[in-house]
């Protein structure tokens, strides 16, 4: 039974943390578990996740930064996403099309149409079946990158202006804009906001109890 649980939300949303733990609560019922992130995933998209996160490139333009993201997502859904789903796994990745969507789309402001264009030329128009966003206040989840570490990377230390877009936009997304007619009613049921600004266990028993109700769905 195979299954693509993708995790969004701003900088420091916690979303490391509750694939972890879903990750070991799927597991100790048996489910086959693949987590992995974005950009990244493997050998290939690791180096572009360096350079597109390296803090020493500010003159690196938006349009630059769109299609690393997107040939750094192709190799990802080559190599690791679609393989894992024909053999039936759960696949959970820290971030997917919809980060390009918030980030590239509604923060850097290049046109929806266009966004939605090269997501699915680098995806093969592959679509998560649950999209959870941890939602808190930008102050929380920049204070919690703070804490852990003091070198924050290139898209971490923009301005707090920006992080706020990125969080109104992945609200924005889970009520369905950015999307055409046809794609707003799935896009909707897709993706689910959960309050991220509680203690991570409560957190993790919600997107716990939404996934396997998601898994009960699913034929054998």
């Amino acid at each position: 039974m195979n299954l693509f649980i993708t995790f969004e939300g701003i900088e420091g949303s916690g979303k490391t943390t509750q694939i972890r733990l879903l990750k070991k609560a799927l597991q100790k019922r048996d489910y086959e578990t693949v987590t992995t992130r974005e950009p990244g995933g493997t050998a290939i998209s690791d180096q572009i996740r360096r350079v597109l996160l390296n803090r020493n490139n500010k003159r690196m333009v938006p349009l630059c930064e769109l299609f690393l993201y997107e040939a750094s997502r192709a190799q990802h859904v080559a190599e690791v996403i679609r393989p894992s789903l024909k053999q039936k796994k759960i696949v959970i990745s820290d971030r997917f099309s919809d980060a390009t969507t918030v980030y590239q789309g509604m923060a850097r402001g290049f046109p929806p149409r266009l966004v939605s264009k090269l997501n699915a030329i680098a995806t093969q128009n592959l679509k998560p079946d649950l999209t959870i966003v941890l939602d808190c206040p930008i102050h929380r989840g920049l204070g919690r990158l703070r804490k852990q570490t003091r070198h924050l990377d290139r898209i971490e230390r923009e301005k707090a202006a920006f992080h706020q877009k990125i969080r109104a936009g992945y609200l924005g997304l889970a009520h369905g804009q950015a999307c055409s007619r046809q794609t707003c009613s799935r896009q909707t049921k897709r993706v689910k906001v959960i309050d991220g600004n509680r203690p991570p266990k409560v957190v993790h028993e919600e997107i716990l109890k939404m996934v396997l109700k998601r898994l009960n769905r699913r034929p054998l």
